[in-house]
């Protein structure tokens, strides 16, 4: 997956507790990347403001849910450097000197700043920090001179948009920063209980925090083929949110087949395959929540594997600013 003497860094905004989405889409992925090379996993509290920046009252505790999360699934930072961006001040230095020699119309292609101006009703994004946000996470990037960046297909754009700004600077200044490739996750598409791309906002999510119980309801009441109106009806599994996302990912052939051919021919009902489901998603999150409640015993744990990290983080962080305002001139 990462190729010898790789770098890889990635991070995540303070979301508070996650989810399964978060769990297959990214932290599996890190749980291998952290076995095959050096690793630096960040919580970006400063990307949280580009968008949050009017209530930014539940970074702290978002921070803190987030991180007991990472630990409890197996993130080792004795393995891998965790820190936090806000912690890290040569973050927003190099972040000022690379907003000097960015273009704007670079940042206003931008799919995603387009897309998030017309959807967001909610709040004003009209601000620099926002339009700007690509710049601080190529400095986020290449501040630690990162080879490898794990990403998904939606976010390929934003990082060829950091080999352009790093390109840039080459250009400029001399070669001094490698251009990050990227590792193209392929992480599952998870859906939430109604159908729709599992989600905080949306209040469809299954949390790896959730007790016995309520996976169970949350599961029981989950969105199945719209088309199969009543029991008898038989069902296409290729459309059942539930299958695509649940079945495919935690069930064995046998119980797939059964699946298939019990709600092709309605031999099966959409509760019968529920509860099959259920045992398999509790016996995957049930470690987590011990490691978890553990955690939670001495959350000042996460606190002090953040500060850690970042120390460790700032040393590198630090003799990169050193070469850089040698060569911009600057003392």
């Amino acid at each position: 997956m990462a190729e010898k003497g790789a770098r890889i860094l990635s991070g995540m905004r303070p979301s508070g507790k996650l989810h399964l989405g978060h769990y297959h889409g990214v932290l599996e992925s890190w749980l291998k990347l952290q076995k095959e090379a050096e690793c630096l996993f960040f919580v970006a509290d400063w990307h949280a403001l580009t968008t949050e920046y009017a209530n930014p009252a539940d970074i702290g505790q978002n921070t803190e849910e987030m991180v007991i999360d990472w630990l409890a699934v197996g993130i080792d930072p004795q393995e891998s450097i965790v820190f936090l961006q806000s912690h890290v001040k040569e973050h927003a230095e190099l972040f000022l000197l690379l907003s000097m020699l960015t273009p704007l119309s670079w940042l206003e292609r931008n799919p995603t700043y387009k897309e998030l101006l017309t959807e967001t009703k909610d709040r004003d994004i009209h601000t620099y920090g926002f339009l700007g946000y690509p710049v601080l996470q190529t400095a986020d990037i290449i501040i630690y001179r990162a080879t490898r960046v794990p990403v998904g297909m939606d976010q390929l754009p934003h990082l060829e948009l950091a080999r352009e700004i790093t390109r840039r600077f080459n250009y400029l200044y001399g070669e001094t920063f490698p251009e990050p490739q990227s590792i193209l996750t392929e992480a599952p598409k998870i859906l939430g209980t109604d159908g729709r791309k599992m989600s905080k906002s949306y209040n469809n999510a299954i949390y790896l925090s959730d007790p016995p119980g309520v996976v169970e309801k949350k599961l029981l009441t989950m969105v199945t083929d719209t088309a199969r109106k009543t029991r008898k009806d038989p069902g296409n599994p290729d459309v059942c949110p539930l299958f695509t996302s649940f079945h495919q990912l935690y069930s064995d052939e046998d119980t797939l087949k059964w699946v298939r051919e019990g709600c092709s021919s309605a031999a099966i009902g959409c509760i019968e395959c529920k509860r099959r489901l259920i045992p398999e998603i509790l016996g995957r999150i049930e470690p987590i929540q011990r490691r978890r409640e553990d955690i939670e015993r001495d959350r000042h744990l996460v606190w002090q594997t953040l500060e850690e990290g970042s120390l460790k983080a700032r040393s590198i962080a630090s003799s990169t600013m050193e070469e850089v305002r040698r060569l911009l001139s600057l003392r």
